[in-house]
């Protein structure tokens, strides 16, 4: 009895230990950014004005604009270069691979989304933004309900339009994690606050 008493003190006290140690956490997302962004601004770009160009944005707008689990299987590697970068505030995934299979998550637990663009910009330096209003269905949050978020996608291309950078800037609490019960009582009381 007190060898098994013993043992079982041993595991809680390793238990307590192993939780309770200090786990590395990233907190300047702003710093890989910058990187991203620095090593895709030295790589030629679309053409601006070119068939190229109109061809890719064509594409990013039909992807996210209707995006299923069968778009998602079929054309993340013909929209995503082999190095791209994903950051849509929740997740940062590179390489196309990863990305569909974030993406294949996403619509797993969505019943839809769909993404409207309003316009596109392409600055100076070839980074292209795109501002959309994007609907989603989730099946477990909202109770189904869509869920309406504004947001814009900044991008840049590759010579063959393909994705090298995406990087979204949406509020995420109020299209997302507000609509999770206690959760987002939690998040509507800060921003009351505020």
């Amino acid at each position: 009895m007190k060898k098994t008493f013993g043992a079982l003190f041993v595991l809680l006290c390793l238990g307590i230990a192993l939780g309770c140690r200090t786990v590395p956490v990233q907190t300047d997302f702003s710093a890989e950014h910058a990187d991203v962004l620095a090593a895709v601004a030295t790589r030629p770009n679309v053409a601006p004005g070119s068939d190229a160009e109109r061809a890719a944005i064509a594409r990013v707008k039909q992807f996210l604009g209707g995006m299923t689990a069968v778009s998602v299987r079929a054309e993340t590697t013909n929209v995503y270069a082999p190095d791209a970068y994903l950051n849509d505030t929740l997740k940062t995934v590179r390489g196309p691979e990863a990305i569909q299979k974030y993406f294949e998550a996403t619509m797993e637990a969505a019943e839809s989304v769909t993404a409207t663009f309003e316009d596109v910009t392409r600055a100076s330096d070839g980074t292209y933004y795109f501002r959309w209003v994007m609907d989603v269905r989730m099946k477990s949050v909202a109770k189904g309900k869509t869920i309406r978020t504004i947001g814009i996608s900044q991008i840049r291309f590759d010579e063959q339009g393909r994705i090298l950078l995406h990087q979204d800037y949406w509020d995420s609490t109020a299209g997302l994690f507000q609509q999770v019960p206690a959760l987002g009582t939690g998040i509507r009381a800060i921003k009351a606050r505020l």
